[in-house]
């Protein structure tokens, strides 16, 4: 780019977007006097889903804005809670992030997930058409034009993959109402309903069941149930109405 030079500052928490040298402070940036200032911002790593304002010399601008020679901006990250227009808030994720959305389902979020790598255009295009955010570590993905609504997960950790979601999204949880493997709405059912699908170990062991109304899928509190029962009371601690 040959054209105006404008001087850049990002908000800390953009930092990992960013080269070093770009992390601290307002550097340089000489444009091309056409690009508009959200290309700007894309163009040096920082996907515009994690944008909360754009601030040219004390004013807050859209991302359309054409950066003038001299101007000062500075890129605040989104605020949190995050509004997302419309309801309910769903989600969709990406083929990578499995463990996160079974445990945002436990929690009772509408969470689609694909299992399967789709491509980036059928995952953008099914964010959009169902009004959904979707939620990747792929930066790319998450510049698509077509794109309804996204977010990045900043961790690699499940744990820390929810905490940051429910921390910026703040959606209603609902726990124990969502099927973990389709996103189905579980209802109460009998040990007769669900006979032919339970071991006769497991029929004879528990007395409360449920089943997916989408898939069939049976439950009850088998041996992992401490284990989830930890992971629903912590987020209901923290982040729960």
């Amino acid at each position: 780019m040959n054209g105006p030079e404008i001087h850049v500052e990002f908000a800390p928490e953009l930092g990992l977007f960013v080269p070093p040298p770009r992390r601290v402070g307002a550097t340089a940036v000489v444009t091309d006097g056409a690009s508009t200032l959200g290309h700007v911002v894309e163009s040096l790593g920082v996907p515009l889903t994690e944008v909360g304002a754009l601030v040219v010399d004390g004013r807050e601008v859209p991302v359309s804005h054409i950066p003038a020679a001299g101007e000062s901006v500075h890129v605040r990250a989104v605020r949190r809670p995050q509004p997302v227009p419309g309801a309910p808030l769903r989600f969709l994720l990406d083929v990578h992030l499995g463990t996160l959305a079974r445990r945002m389902r436990l929690l009772g979020v509408d969470t689609a997930y694909e299992s399967t790598d789709i491509g980036d255009p059928a995952l953008a295009t099914r964010s959009a058409a169902e009004r959904r955010v979707l939620l990747s570590r792929d930066r790319g993905l998450l510049r698509r034009r077509e794109l309804w609504a996204g977010a990045f997960v900043y961790s690699t950790r499940p744990d820390d993959q929810l905490r940051d979601v429910l921390s910026r999204f703040a959606p209603a949880l609902n726990p124990w109402t969502r099927c973990t493997a389709c996103n189905g709405s579980l209802r109460e059912a009998t040990r007769g309903e669900l006979a032919g699908r339970l071991e006769d170990g497991t029929s004879r062991s528990y007395d409360v069941f449920a089943q997916c109304a989408e898939c069939g899928r049976a439950y009850w509190r088998g041996a992992h149930h401490d284990r989830l029962e930890a992971i629903v009371g912590r987020a209901l601690a923290e982040f729960g109405s």
